[in-house]
């Protein structure tokens, strides 16, 4: 493959995946938003109860930040080759391998735990929905999911096109 060719299509995932990561990070650190309120709360009463209670717990209190500052430093990393020009390929690869491992963690958690592929959770009202609203007192998420596959499978990719080929 072209270089210039390998160049545009890692900007373009790279660019994806950070405007995933750096468009979520409000929520994540926002206590009040109910949607990871949901998500974070979901996955620890399944820790609780399949692996260790404290753990759970912790997870469900401190999760979504621990989550967010992942995916902020691996936005960084990816958009770092801005102003580092020279590190470009090393540093999509790396931020490439970063968003998959980070993304692999949030495809198991939907695949394998009662969240589901599109979470659904209860809301007063329709104004207090951040995703679509379904029902009354309902909202789900169709697009997280697909999102961290994508971003899973676009980090692999990325790395392979920027790792040093021997």
């Amino acid at each position: 493959m072209n270089n210039k060719i390998k160049i545009i299509v890692s900007w373009i995932i790279a660019l994806w995946a950070s405007n995933v990561f750096l468009g979520s990070l409000f929520y994540k650190f926002d206590s009040s938003a109910l949607e990871p309120q949901y998500i974070f709360n979901t996955i620890g009463a399944w820790l609780s109860s399949s692996v260790n209670t404290t753990i759970g717990e912790l997870f469900s209190e401190y999760g979504a930040i621990l989550i967010g500052l992942a995916e902020l430093v691996t936005a960084l990393v990816l958009l770092s080759p801005i102003v580092l020009w020279k590190h470009r390929k090393k540093l999509h690869c790396i931020g490439g391998l970063m968003a998959s491992m980070v993304m692999a963690g949030a495809v198991f958690f939907h695949v394998f735990t009662p969240l589901g592929w599109n979470p659904t959770w209860s809301v007063v009202n329709e104004s207090a929905c951040q995703a679509v609203f379904i029902a009354p007192n309902s909202c789900v998420d169709t697009g997280l999911a697909n999102a961290a596959l994508s971003i899973l499978i676009l980090g692999i990719v990325m790395f392979f096109l920027n790792k040093k080929s021997n």
